[in-house]
């Protein structure tokens, strides 16, 4: 099959003189099981009734993303050994929630995060199978890994694999996962009812794995999809991400969204395809963004700053704390100064299943760079946690924002954005009502979906020009936790 055409090889109008211009990439992400979310606010509806799911696509669609994203938490984190109930805490099941979402929209991508530690690639790859007939080739996977037994209390084997175990089982997951997927041609299918024969061939669907961590054998029975497998998206920053990435995902979130960090980051991703013989447009690069609009940038700029008080209550402030200093700190007034005590050092960890207990390495240097900033710019606890912490990644009236996004793409520091808005499920209507018509005027986004699927969408070929599904270079990243950084994810 030939390969879909890409956008961005479009060249209906041009950023400069000979340079085509980029067509932006734009998808949703529903916010959620992180303090991103402002679920105290009135305009807050539930993260677990189908409604909230069902407008926040629909909206998507009305503005004709690519896709829609759901990040997963596999159980409700914990702070002192006590539910950290600060932020949302978990939602209903990926599959369940992509497989209702397929019935409700048409066009719309629906990819979802889903673990290769604690599942089988037989009941993944079915799944997935699945949801990509259901919704008429519309399905996605963000592969990612677990990273802490905490987690892995949940699962029968405990859960708990070593680092190197971990990323050799989940290299060879999708490897397995990629057999299952192709072990169907897509041909074999005649169902001629006066012959009677329905199947041409009685081994459609058979395959053999031995491996490492799997030794399956049998007929996989979900004949081929219409995409032939899920879109392959990954999240990672790592010399192993990155590598991952190149050699096999179709998408990889980024966590940069400064113009300088997209660009470096863009220049060594994209320069790593060529030797895994890809080109350029074959695999896409979307960081996270947070956004504040407002009638004018001045009037965006004070809601953004309420908005990172919401996220950030007195409550949220001491728990955040605790990541670094790793004690309870319930004793301290938020609206204080900081602790004088060090950080302790201990083995325990006082948030577990926490990726940010992952991002201070060394605790005591944190505490002496917070203590100055904060004796510097006179800041308490929460102002500390507020202004260190993320703040949105787009924040003015809609003409603003519709330029500086297009300007970051069109300046190759990225393909597009998947916009996180802190608000569900109604806080991603005004982008679609304001921001997304800007873009459609200035010619750098659709007005219409020009395909069915999300292969369409996104520029990429149907894999049916390359049956192969080989096993990467390197292997999916630990699972991150779903929280914008600065000016992006």
């Amino acid at each position: 099959m030939s390969k879909s055409p890409n956008p961005a090889e479009r060249t209906n109008r041009a950023s400069e003189p000979g340079k085509p211009l980029k067509q932006i990439h734009l998808a949703a992400h529903f916010p959620g099981v992180n303090n991103t979310t402002v679920w105290s606010d009135p305009e807050a509806g539930s993260h677990i009734e189908f409604s909230s799911f069902a407008h926040f696509a629909r909206t998507a669609e009305r503005a004709k993303f690519d896709f829609l994203f759901l990040a997963e938490g596999l159980r409700l984190r914990e702070q002192g050994g006590k539910i950290y109930d600060l932020d949302v805490v978990g939602r209903p099941d990926t599959f369940a929630v992509l497989t209702a979402l397929a019935a409700v929209t048409e066009r719309l991508g629906l990819t979802g995060t889903i673990n290769s530690t604690f599942n089988e690639p037989y009941e993944v790859a079915r799944q997935f199978a699945s949801l990509d007939h259901l919704s008429a080739g519309r399905a996605a996977w963000n592969v990612v890994t677990s990273w802490d037994a905490f987690t892995g209390e949940n699962f029968r084997r405990g859960g708990f694999l070593p680092q190197e175990e971990r990323y050799s089982r989940a290299k060879e997951f999708l490897a397995t996962a990629g057999e299952l997927f192709d072990s169907w041609r897509g041909d074999e299918i005649v169902a001629d009812q006066d012959s009677g024969t329905f199947l041409r061939d009685a081994q459609a669907g058979a395959f053999v794995h031995q491996g490492q961590h799997f030794d399956i054998q049998g007929q996989f029975n979900v004949p081929r999809s219409p995409q032939g497998r899920p879109v392959i998206f990954q999240a990672g920053d790592s010399e192993e991400g990155r590598e991952f990435a190149a050699a096999g995902a179709d998408a990889i979130f980024s966590r940069y969204s400064t113009l300088k960090e997209g660009q470096e980051f863009y220049t060594d991703v994209k320069g790593r395809l060529a030797r895994h013989g890809r080109t350029h447009d074959q695999l896409l690069i979307l960081p996270a963004a947070t956004f504040v609009l407002g009638d004018t940038d001045a009037e965006a700029e004070e809601l953004s700053r309420q908005v990172r008080r919401l996220q950030v209550s007195g409550a949220t402030a001491i728990k955040h704390l605790e990541f670094v200093w790793n004690r309870d700190l319930s004793a301290y007034d938020p609206e204080g100064p900081l602790p004088d005590i060090d950080p302790d050092l201990g083995e325990h960890t006082v948030a577990r299943g926490r990726a940010q207990v992952r991002m201070y390495r060394d605790p005591l240097a944190t505490a002496r760079e917070w203590r100055e900033l904060a004796a510097a710019n006179k800041w308490s606890i929460r102002d500390l946690v507020i202004e260190t912490g993320n703040r949105q990644s787009f924040v003015g009236s809609p003409a603003t924002v519709a330029e500086a996004i297009n300007s970051f793409v069109q300046a190759d520091a990225s393909d597009g954005f998947i916009l996180v808005p802190h608000i569900t499920p109604g806080g991603l209507d005004a982008f679609a009502d304001t921001v997304v018509p800007l873009l459609q005027e200035r010619g750098v986004f659709r007005t219409e979906y020009e395909g069915t699927t999300l292969r369409d969408h996104l520029g990429l070929a149907h894999p049916d020009a390359d049956r192969s599904l080989s096993a990467p270079a390197s292997v999916p990243t630990p699972e991150p936790e779903p929280v914008p950084a600065s000016a992006g994810h």
